[in-house]
């Protein structure tokens, strides 16, 4: 994926609009009807002419960043000469009241400044067209996130930014169930065909939640503003692991193979005068290799246990997006949308246990997962535009929806035994948002200020339902509740000039959490937290000229434990490795800050970061060894201090009219400070660990090539290198993939052919230590996806 143009800009790609009031100096009336020219300061070359209106006020839309000058006449009065700076920051400038003198005087010329060309903006996000992703047209959302600079996909699916899933993901600027609410959630299943681009935001500013330090995804769907009716349609098919890259362990079923992929898209549009009506639909089938590890297990008591966890999955992913877009006048619009999605999961698992050896087999487990999950997101957004360009007040309603409906049954195989267990799990989730943000454009700049109220409910209800000699604890089933409210504040100020940029703002939230916990669960109790705490960000920049820019940021960020991370329901997919939340975990809290440089040539740029990140109370996964038994506990803990420090490098250059280069490099040193914490489920074990460091990031290159008879062709290259977990560490990993696209019917319709780790060479490593066990794993679950697609504009 190439890095947009406009990668960096804040500004619309229509241009600035630039508006103001011209009145009176003595009354204060406005002066209607006055010639009004813009300029171009460096050479007095006309830009555009203006009427003052029956009120004074007066606007120019669509112009480029620049230096102007305003040039206002009327007999009578003394002409206006004011020189204006358009920059990259803000959409909607505001002159305010220009007041002109009664007197007459000869107008004097124009001081004439040279000028460079247009430079990239405030450097706090980067855009990625999803179009310009060759080698991962047709896959999911996070597949097509392997492809943008900065990010990677960590060792249990999750997006990692700067080497932290601490990212929260939006659509459309808001959170939904559908993608988690402080967390990352249906990104692997989610079709990248229904995205139009992806916005990866470093440095949020204060009207984003305060959630998520690592940064913000912006997932923005497609919808077409054209007049009339319009639309795309689009088909790709493929298939996935097409080769066996580890035989199974003895006596389990087969491995997924050849897994076929079809992916149909449509989105149609219609437009008439102030009305837009947008239909988006996407469906996914998606068999797939999901989990294939194979894992060793060193207790300090000499036993070794070998085993395998395979999951074979098959999934179909439905998606339809529909709004409509309607002005009441030119001062009043209402925007109404709904989001709905339902995902089918069927899972056939095997996990063999070995004792020692290959021979002797102590345990067989098999499941079958039934899961169905529905999401249903529905918005209204109200905009009232004030006489003045810019000048907005819009109030939302969010409403949120997420049922998820999971019954697993098992199979559990001992030597001199077969039982058989189940649960199922039902969860109800609601969510409502109001906020209120109000914009005002100012002559070099523009000021921000808003309200967001959240209420959040989330009914659990698991049953256990054990058989012989079950792994299963019965007695930590029954229900819970999670309940959450936030009121927030925010106020944000920006400012511009020809060399200065500046931004600051400030949000104040206000948390409070009850996760009330059912009486007979035989561990954990009700618990929560509350906070009221400020969160800053700051922005500055130095622009030595128009190709070359400083920028400074520092903010203050959380991280919410989510509902999942807090459960007390233990999850036996695992048997012998058992995952459960913990409804003592807390926030954790960052502080980071970035120096940035950008120089931008006619060919090219080179955008360079270096960055510190602290977090106070590190949310993470501990796990421990039950006594007198080889089960290990995966419990979420907050393992105290921890801090980054890094650099980053993105280099884009256009080598010819046939190739040109995306280069991105991170490098970062993680460090993970002593800590210890006692898991309490299912009894009391304590951890601790001492100080841990290690260098770690990742490279990628990206080459886009012009080929014969209009075909043009991607190669990506990604390496990450060994990372460091609180308890352990992930190896290195190193994927290679390739597409190729051809527009025809006269730019109507494309042919897509591509394939992701054609040499199926991405799979996770990762050590785990405990006080009593080492765990050494290996995943090579599917990421070799072949596939081949048509898309058709109408």
């Amino acid at each position: 994926m190439c890095i947009a143009p406009s990668a960096f800009a804040q500004a619309s790609a229509n241009g600035v609009t630039l508006s103001g009031r011209i009145e009176d100096a003595q009354t204060r009336a406005g002066l209607p009807y006055l010639s009004l020219q813009l300029l171009l300061e460096k050479d007095s070359a006309f830009v555009a002419g203006r009427l003052t209106n029956d009120e004074g006020a007066f606007s120019f839309s669509g112009l480029r960043k620049g230096v102007y000058v305003l040039v206002v006449k009327s007999i009578g009065y003394r002409p206006i000469q004011q020189r204006v700076l358009v920059g990259e920051l803000s959409a909607f400038l505001d002159l305010g009241a220009l007041p002109m003198t009664r007197e007459t005087q000869t107008l004097a010329g124009v001081a004439v400044t040279a000028e460079a060309d247009a430079v990239s903006g405030a450097m706090d996000r980067k855009t990625f067209t999803v179009s310009d992703n060759i080698s991962q047209a047709g896959g999911s959302v996070l597949q097509a996130m392997t492809a943008v600079p900065g990010v990677t996909i960590g060792q249990d699916g999750k997006v990692l930014v700067r080497g932290s899933d601490k990212v929260v993901v939006l659509i459309d600027g808001k959170q939904t169930a559908l993608t988690g609410f402080g967390s990352q959630s249906g990104l692997d299943n989610l079709p990248a065909s229904a995205l139009e681009r992806i916005e990866v935001i470093n440095n949020p500013s204060a009207r984003f939640d305060a959630n998520a330090s690592a940064g913000i995804i912006n997932l923005v769907f497609k919808k077409e503003e054209q007049q009339g009716f319009n639309g795309k349609a689009g088909l790709m098919g493929g298939a996935g692991a097409l080769w066996v890259r580890r035989e199974n362990l003895p006596t389990i079923r087969p491995q997924y193979r050849g897994t076929p992929k079809i992916n149909p898209s449509l989105s149609v549009n219609y437009r008439s005068g102030e009305t837009n009506t947008f239909v988006q639909g996407d469906w996914l089938h998606s068999p797939t290799l999901n989990k294939n590890e194979f894992a060793t297990r060193t207790y300090d008591d000499g036993r070794v246990i070998i085993q395998q966890v395979k999951r074979n999955r098959r999934t179909d992913y439905a998606t339809l997006n529909a709004g409509v877009d309607h002005g009441f006048d030119a001062r009043n619009s209402l925007t109404v949308s709904g989001l709905f999605n339902r995902e089918k999961i069927i899972d056939y698992g095997d996990n063999p246990y070995f004792d020692g050896s290959l021979q002797d087999r102590y345990r067989l487990w098999q499941f079958l997962e039934d899961e169905i999950k529905y999401t249903a997101f529905g918005t209204a957004a109200f905009v009232h535009r004030y006489p003045q360009p810019g000048h907005t007040l819009t109030f939302t309603g969010n409403y949120s929806f997420h049922r998820e409906d999971e019954k697993y049954f098992f199979t559990n195989t001992l030597p001199a035994s077969v039982g058989q267990d189940a649960f199922k799990l039902l969860s109800d989730e609601h969510v409502v948002d109001l906020n209120a943000d109000y914009v005002k454009p100012l002559r070099q700049g523009r000021v921000e200020a808003g309200f967001k109220g959240r209420y959040r409910s989330i009914p659990v209800n698991m049953q256990f339902f054990p058989g012989q000699n079950s792994p299963i604890d019965s007695g930590a089933g029954g229900w819970a509740k999670y309940r959450e409210t936030i009121p927030a504040v925010y106020g944000n100020y920006v400012f511009e000039s020809q060399r200065l940029e500046l931004e600051g703002g400030l949000r104040l939230e206000a948390v409070h959490l009850n996760y009330d916990v059912n009486p007979d669960h035989n561990t954990y109790k009700s618990d929560g937290y509350r906070y009221f705490q400020p969160f800053p960000n700051m922005r500055a920049a130095w622009k030595f000229d128009d190709a070359n820019k400083l920028s400074l940021f520092f903010n203050r960020r959380v991280d919410r434990p989510n509902e999942v991370d807090i459960r007390i329901f233990p999850k036996y997919d695992e048997p012998e490795l058992i995952k459960v939340g913990n409804p003592a975990l807390q926030p954790q809290y960052s502080t980071s800050a970035e120096l940035g440089y950008k120089t931008t040539r006619s060919t090219g740029s080179v955008y360079a970061a270096a960055y510190h990140r602290i977090v106070d109370g590190t949310i993470t996964r501990i796990a421990t060894q039950a006594p007198g038994s080889v089960l290990l506990y995966n419990v979420f803990q907050n393992a105290g201090r921890s801090w980054s420090t890094g650099a980053e490098v993105v280099w884009q250059r256009v080598v010819s009219s046939h190739l040109s280069l995306t280069t991105n490099a991170n490098v970062y040193r993680r460090t993970v400070d002593a800590f210890s914490v006692v898991n309490q489920y299912p009894v009391p074990v304590q951890f601790s660990a001492e100080r841990a460091q290690l260098t770690s990031g990742n490279v990628r290159l990206n080459a886009t090539l012009a080929l014969p008879w209009e075909w043009q062709a991607q190669v990506a290259n990604t390496y990450l290198a060994p990372d460091l977990l609180p308890q352990g560490r992930t190896g290195s990993r190193y994927g290679l993939d390739v597409g190729a696209k051809k527009t025809v019917q006269r730019g109507k319709g494309e042919i897509v052919v591509n394939a992701t780790d054609l040499l199926n060479t991405m799979q996770v490593r990762r050590t785990i230590r405990g006080t009593d066990f080492r765990l050494v794993s290996t995943d090579y679950a599917e990421t070799q996806v072949v596939r081949v697609g048509y898309n058709w504009k109408f």
